[in-house]
C-alpha cells in the first residue's frame, strides 16, 4: 500500500528477500506488466523482515529506499549498542546478531561467486571469526573546527552515511581500547583549543599488544593555523603510549603517471614507524603504509595463507610490508615479493630477510615481464578492492603455477577474476571467510586454488 511521508517520498511495504554485498537488503517493487517487480535496495534490514520504506531513488533497473519502520522484525534483530549506528557511515550490521552477521556474509560470498563466476565454492566455507567489538587497530577520523572559537567549534569524528559531512564521535565500540583512549585525549585537546586549526584528519594505529601508538596527522591548506610545537608535547603528555607522530601535508590530486603515496611525511616524534608483532615476527609499519586492521585475526590470516606451504619458489604479489612474504621465506628456497606503493615497499625491504628478492612494480607489469619465467610453485595474491583486473588475471593464469592463494576483500571482484582463472583450469580446493570487519558488510576471503 502506497503511503506518504512528511518529506513527500513514496512509501511502500516490502518483504526483504535477502541481504546483498554492500549492506543493503533486496526487496521487490510491485510486479508490472513485464512480470517480476523491479529490485529495491534498502539498508539496515534483515532477511525475511516486513518493513516500510520510503523510495529515495528510482532508476530504470532498480530503486533505493530508506527504512522507515520494521513491521515484522527478524528474530536475529538486536538493539545496536552504538548511538551513532545508522547515521555514521562506518558500520552496517549492528542491528544483526553476530551469528547472523557471519551467516549473511557466508551466503553473500557463496551467492556472489556462483552468480558472477558460475563457480561453486566447497560445501564448507570455513569461517574464522573475530571478537565483535574493540577489534580495530587502526582508525581514521576527520577533524573540523572553526577558527577563533578556542575549541568551541572543534569536531572529531567519521563521515555520515552517504555524505561528506562529519559526525562528531566521542566513543567508537569497534576500535581497540588504546585507540578509544586516543580519541578521548584528542577531544580534550581540541575542546581546549590545543589542536592546530589546519589539521583535517588523524589516523591512529596501535601495535599488536595495543600498548604503543602511531599518530599520522593530515594537514590542509593555510599553514599550521595553530601551535604545532605545543601540540606535540601535549599529545605525548596525554598519551604516553604514543611512539611516533607524522605530519602529512595537504593532499594533492594525483595525475596520470604519478606514483601513489609519493608524499613523505614530516616526522614530529619518534621514527615515523611502529613495530607490529605477528607469530613471533616483528614488522616495521611506516606512517602512510598499509597494514591489516583487525588486531585479533592477523595471525590467523597469515597462517591460513602461508601455513603448510613449502617448496622451491613462491611469488607474493601485492606484498605490502611483507606480511606473507616473511613466513614464506622460511618455507621456500626462493621468494619474490612484489609491491608498488613507495611507503609499503620501503617497509618490505626492511622486513624481508636477505635472501628474499623485493621488486617495486605493479603486479600486472611484473607478471607480464618476469612472472612467467619464474615458474613458481605457489603464487599469493592480495590485491586491493579493485581485484586483479582482466589483464593481470590472464597473466597470472599463464604462469601455470600449481597453486594460487587468492586473498580478497571484495567478493564481486574476486568472482570476476575467478572467471579467468577457472577457464584456465584452476579449481577451488578450500574457501575461508575471515571476518576482519565485524559490524560491517566487508569480508575477507582466502581461496586456495589448484591447477587441474
Amino acid at each position: 500500500m502506497l503511503k506518504s511521508t512528511t518529506r513527500s517520498l513514496p512509501t511502500l511495504e516490502f518483504k526483504i528477500e535477502k541481504l546483498v554485498y554492500g549492506g543493503d537488503g533486496l526487496a521487490r517493487l510491485p510486479a508490472d506488466a513485464t512480470g517480476k517487480g523491479k529490485a529495491a535496495f534498502i539498508p539496515f534490514v534483515l532477511e525475511g523482515e516486513e518493513i516500510e520504506a520510503s523510495l529515495t531513488e528510482q532508476r530504470p533497473g532498480f530503486a533505493r529506499g530508506r527504512l522507515d519502520s520494521v513491521l515484522r522484525p527478524s528474530p536475529e534483530r538486536v538493539v545496536p549498542p552504538c548511538p551513532h549506528f545508522g547515521v555514521c557511515g562506518g558500520c552496517h550490521y549492528q542491528h544483526a546478531s553476530f551469528a547472523e552477521q557471519l551467516r549473511m556474509k557466508t551466503e553473500i560470498l557463496r551467492e556472489t561467486v556462483h552468480r558472477m563466476a558460475k563457480v561453486e565454492l566447497p560445501e564448507e566455507i570455513r569461517v574464522h571469526s573475530s571478537p565483535p567489538w574493540n577489534y580495530r587497530n587502526r582508525a581514521r577520523l576527520a577533524i573540523r573546527q572553526l577558527e577563533g572559537t578556542n575549541g568551541a567549534g572543534f569536531c572529531l569524528g567519521y563521515r555520515r552515511n552517504s555524505s561528506e559531512e562529519i559526525l562528531a564521535v566521542e566513543e567508537c565500540p569497534i576500535v581497540s581500547p588504546l585507540l578509544q583512549k586516543a580519541i578521548t585525549a584528542l577531544w580534550g585537546l581540541g575542546l581546549g583549543g590545543q589542536v592546530p586549526a589546519s589539521f583535517q584528519e588523524v589516523e591512529l594505529f596501535a601495535n599488536a599488544e595495543d600498548a604503543k601508538l602511531m599518530v599520522s596527522l593530515h594537514q590542509g591548506s593555510g599553514g599550521p593555523g595553530g601551535s604545532l610545537e605545543s601540540f606535540v608535547p601535549q599529545l605525548q603528555a596525554q598519551l604516553p603510549e604514543v611512539e611516533s607522530i607524522a605530519l602529512f601535508g595537504e593532499r594533492r590530486r594525483q595525475h596520470k603517471g604519478q606514483d601513489a603515496q609519493e608524499q613523505k611525511p614530516r616526522i614530529l616524534a619518534g621514527s615515523g614507524s611502529i613495530r607490529y608483532a605477528v607469530l613471533g615476527q616483528d614488522y616495521e609499519v611506516s606512517a602512510g603504509a598499509f597494514f591489516q586492521s583487525n588486531r585479533h585475526l592477523i595471525p590467523a590470516l597469515v597462517s591460513l595463507v602461508t601455513g603448510g606451504r613449502k617448496g622451491g619458489t613462491a611469488l607474493d604479489l601485492y606484498a605490502g610490508g611483507g606480511l606473507f612474504s616473511v613466513p614464506l621465506a622460511a618455507q621456500f628456497e626462493r621468494v619474490v615479493a612484489v609491491e608498488y606503493s613507495p611507503a609499503s615497499f620501503h617497509d618490505l625491504r626492511r622486513n624481508l630477510p636477505p635472501h628474499v628478492k623485493a621488486v617495486r612494480s605493479t603486479a600486472e607489469a611484473y607478471l607480464q615481464e618476469a612472472g612467467k619465467k619464474l615458474r613458481p610453485e605457489l603464487i599469493v595474491v592480495d590485491p586491493p578492492r579493485t581485484g586483479l583486473g582482466a589483464k593481470a588475471a590472464h597473466n597470472l593464469a599463464e604462469c601455470h603455477a600449481p597453486r594460487i592463494t587468492y586473498v580478497s576483500c571484495d567478493p564481486a571482484t574476486l568472482a570476476r577474476d575467478l572467471v579467468v582463472l577457472s577457464e584456465a583450469g584452476y579449481s577451488v580446493e578450500q574457501a575461508h571467510l575471515v571476518d576482519l570487519f565485524p559490524q560491517t558488510y566487508h569480508l575477507e576471503t582466502v581461496l586456495h586454488l589448484a591447477l587441474a
